[in-house]
This record gives structure tokens, C-alpha cells and sequence, in this order.
């Protein structure tokens, strides 16, 4: 979990609880020991009877002991469908020395996820599974409850990964397995600042290990550049909680844990979730397309300046302006112009370009989109349809002939990388290929890591510059012969190697 800041966290709050404890239990005591004058009572009142000090410390230490149970039992309920991750790679080693030669080597790493689904889908973030040549999966036992678990007791399974968002820093994870514990993700419930958390994960790989603090700030935009906001807490948060849940004290999803800002590596009382809403539509889209769907609604907007103000003449010299909007497009129909000022998105108060971004990202398409503008003087309400921005994939996928795209013996379905695909998808390091549609869902294939949008360009020391040259060289491989895929993706080229089956 990368970032750094030179902020210190205060830690206070992670103890409130016990210090407001320890507080009642010494007042209670002091009270108890300390010397009092008598003071006459008024005689036209009878003094009323006030409790004994034993009476108070035996209320404290009742509530105590039922706020400890409470905790107990919402840590070994909520543990239960927190995973550890386990993933394996090759990566550059680091360099000691600019004059050495680079070396790949293979590398573990460790991180978290929480099971969403009996079936066996699991979230976590999308840096954890990063460049993974094998995901496993390791579920907990319920007689853990953090205590040292046999290495042979262990349940590890192998896992698919079925999709990936970078934008949230979000994927998706399948293993085979049913009647899971799960956890809700609280959509539809927005975090309270002060509100206490738990965060649940694998820091360090120490597995089922559980940090208690607060939301320190409930929509923090940590990069203004981008438009999502995080949930901040100051809940410890280390190296491998990443893919974790924060939960609240009832044990639903309040967000996902995936980064922290600080200069040594550690904790400093500055970590960052995804909230629970975004999670559960990326969740939900993932599982459907293997990708997210945009929302868009035929407009084009930019963040206001004062000199832009100025220029304009415009009401206000901050917010978010439509500086464009297409023709036939649904704004246009809803009757939105350019320059309209955007004032709020489904209620949702926009003062810049991020939060427009974020209210657009949240939107469902079952439902017309309520944009308040203010254009010149006057603010209007308007209602504008959403439309669904479709992923290049899907339009080749619908496009493809499932029969001719199949490659059985990897489980994908691909097709020729033309002239008309090869000026859609960007500038390429190889230009030749076949690119990679999706997965062959019920073929029990080998684990081979590829990906929707991946481009083959070579299989071991064979070029790939066809459908029919891809077929044919598969064809030749037999059980047990090592299989390296020289494979470019929007992070430039990778190798995926296994065994054929």
C-alpha cells in the first residue's frame, strides 16, 4: 500500500473507549476514598438517596465486560469471511547496482479479501493480485481466533481471477466452494465521522488480525486529479491489510481497505477505504461483464477557473460547467446547454469536477439522472436519461462468432488483431496478435492468466500473428509441455507460463 506523508497520526481515539473506562473506574474509586465535608440537606426537601460507590464501579465493570463480549463476538463472526490472499509472480529484482544485469525473480506477496458471495466470490484490491501468475486462497478456520494454525490445517485454494478495475484499485476472485460465510456491503448507509471500525486483513501475512478505531473522515479525496473519494480511519492499517474489510459494529462492509499514507511503512493512523457503495457496483459489474460499465449522459464538462468566470460572465466563480453537448445525445433531449452550471447530481452537492465524476460513476442506468444547473440567474431542475458506455470488448465480443474464436485447449475466446482493431486498442509495442476476448467459462483448462483485452504475440519461441498460427501451435503441444505466452497489456508486455493440460 503505497503514499507517504509527513503527517503523525493521532492515536488517541483507537483507545478512547478504554481511557473513558479507565476514567469512570478511577473517578468511582477516588470518590470512594476521598474525605467529604457533610453539608446540611435543605429541610424543605428530603435529600434523595444516591447510589453507593461500589454501585457505580460494579455498573462500569458490567458495562465493560459487555462491551469486551460484544467485541469478541463481532471479531470471530466477521473473521469468518475474511480471506488471506497468497499470490505468486516474477518481478525485476531490486538493484543494488546500475552496472548489474537486471534479474526476474519470482515473488510472493500476501494481502486480504472478504468473501461477498456462498459461492465463492471474493473482493479484494486489484494491486494485490498485480502481475499474479497464481492466486491462492487461505480460508480461515473458525477455532483460529488468532492463535497459530497448523501449516497441514490450513484450507488453501486455488483461485480464478474474473476481473479487474485498476480505476478503484478493485478485482474480483472465484473459488470453488459453497455455503460461505459473507459479509453485507453497506451500500446504501454512508459512514459518520467519529463512527467506530474495525479493520480486518493480514497485515505482515499475520492472518485474522483485527485493529479497532474510527472514521476519521468520511469521503476523502486523497488525489485530487482523481474523482473517487476514500473512507479515512485512523484504525491501523499495515502492509497486507490491503483487500480487508472496515466494518462497523454490527459487521457490515463499510468500505475496503487499500492504501495508507506514511513515511516509514507502517501505521501512522492514516489509511484509506473504498467505500461499500463503490465496491458493491464494481462487485456487481465485475461478476457480470469482467469489467465496469460507465454511466455517461452525452456531455462533456470542465471544472470552472475565475478567469474562466470572468470571461464568462458566469454567477459563480467555482463548480463545474457543461462545456459541450452532443447532438441527439440524451442531455441535449433533456434540454441542458452549454454553460449551464452544474449545482447538484442526484441530490449530491457538486462544487468540482471529481464530485460530478463520482455522482456519474455511482449512478445506476435503471434510473434518470436529476441534475440541478444554474444557468444565468436562474436554477432549473432537469432529469436527464443515463445512457451505458459500452466497453470496446463488448462490442467485439458481440461481434465475434463464438465457434471460429474459440481456442479450446487455453479456454479463450480470441480473434485476429486486423487493421480496423489495431487503431481501437492504442499504440502496441508488437504489431501483430490475436487479442484475447474472454474466457472459456466451462472448460476445465489450465490456470493461464489471461485476461479480456490481453494481445498475444508469441507462444513459447513460435510468433502469433494469427488465429490460425495460434491454433496450430497449441495443437502441437502435448500434457506436461511448458507453455510461455508473450502477452502486452495496458502496462506493456508480460509472460505467462504453465503447464499444458
Amino acid at each position: 500500500m503505497p503514499g507517504s506523508s509527513p503527517c503523525h497520526a493521532n492515536r488517541w481515539p483507537r483507545h478512547f473507549i478504554c481511557q473513558i473506562a479507565a476514567l469512570v473506574l478511577a473517578s468511582t474509586c477516588l470518590s470512594a476514598q476521598l474525605p467529604t465535608t457533610p453539608t446540611p440537606a435543605p429541610k424543605a426537601t428530603p435529600e434523595k438517596s444516591k447510589p453507593a460507590p461500589d454501585d457505580f464501579a460494579s455498573a462500569s465493570r458490567q458495562t465493560l465486560a459487555q462491551f469486551n463480549d460484544a467485541l469478541e463476538n463481532l471479531a470471530a463472526r466477521v473473521s469468518l469471511a475474511v480471506v488471506q490472499i497468497l499470490v505468486t509472480g516474477y518481478g525485476p529484482l531490486h538493484e543494488q547496482n546500475r552496472s548489474e544485469t537486471a534479474l526476474i525473480v519470482r515473488q510472493h506477496a500476501v494481502g486480504s479479501g472478504v468473501i461477498v458471495d456462498p459461492n465463492g466470490y471474493i473482493i479484494t484490491n486489484a494491486h494485490v493480485v498485480e502481475g499474479a501468475q497464481r492466486i491462492r486462497v487461505a480460508l480461515p478456520l473458525s477455532s483460529d481466533a488468532g492463535r497459530p494454525v497448523a501449516a497441514g490445517k490450513r484450507h488453501i485454494l486455488e483461485a480464478r481471477l474474473v476481473g479487474v478495475h485498476k480505476e478503484t484499485d478493485l478485482a474480483l476472485l472465484k473459488i470453488d466452494e459453497k455455503d460461505l460465510p459473507t459479509l453485507v456491503l453497506l451500500a446504501q448507509q454512508r459512514p459518520r465521522v467519529g463512527q467506530l471500525v474495525f479493520a480486518i486483513g493480514s497485515p505482515e501475512g499475520l492472518q485474522n488480525s483485527v485493529t479497532m478505531g474510527v472514521v476519521s473522515a468520511a469521503a476523502r479525496q486523497a488525489d485530487p486529479d482523481k474523482p473517487l473519494t476514500y473512507i479515512q480511519t485512523d484504525a491501523p492499517i499495515n502492509p497486507g491489510n490491503s483487500g480487508g474489510p472496515l466494518v462497523d459494529m454490527n459487521g457490515a462492509v463499510l468500505g475496503i481497505n487499500t492504501f495508507i499514507l506514511s513515511e516509514g511503512g507502517g501505521s501512522e493512523g492514516l489509511g484509506f477505504a473504498i467505500p461499500a457503495r463503490i465496491v458493491d457496483f464494481v462487485y456487481h459489474s465485475l461478476r457480470k461483464y469482467g469489467h465496469v460499465h460507465r454511466v455517461e449522459i452525452g456531455a462533456a464538462t470542465q471544472e470552472i477557473t475565475p478567469t474562466l468566470a470572468d470571461g464568462l460572465q458566469l454567477a459563480q466563480h467555482w463548480g463545474v460547467i457543461i462545456a459541450d453537448v452532443k447532438p441527439d445525445g440524451p442531455a441535449a433531449a433533456a434540454g441542458l446547454q452549454v454553460q449551464d452550471i452544474v449545482l447538484t447530481a442526484d441530490d449530491r452537492r457538486i462544487e468540482t469536477l471529481p464530485q460530478l465524476s463520482s455522482a456519474l460513476y455511482l449512478h445506476r442506468l435503471d434510473q434518470v439522472l436529476k441534475l440541478e444547473i444554474l444557468r444565468g440567474d436562474q436554477k432549473k431542475i432537469l432529469y436527464v436519461p443515463a445512457i451505458e458506455h459500452r466497453d470496446q470488448m463488448d462490442q467485439l465480443f458481440d461481434a465475434a462468432d463464438a465457434e471460429k474464436s474459440l481456442v479450446p485447449r487455453l479456454g479463450i475466446l480470441a480473434i485476429d488483431l486486423t487493421d480496423d482493431l489495431r487503431s481501437k486498442v492504442g499504440t502496441l509495442r508488437i504489431p501483430s496478435g490475436v487479442i484475447v476476448l474472454g474466457r472459456a467459462a466451462d472448460l476445465i483448462l489450465p490456470d493461464t492468466g489471461l485476461q479480456t483485452g490481453d494481445i498475444i504475440h508469441a507462444l513459447n519461441t513460435t510468433p502469433i500473428t494469427s488465429m490460425e498460427a495460434l491454433r496450430a501451435t497449441v495443437l502441437a503441444l502435448k500434457t506436461g509441455d511448458p507453455v510461455v505466452l508473450q502477452v502486452e497489456r495496458s502496462d506493456g508486455l508480460t509472460y505467462l507460463s504453465f503447464e499444458m493440460e
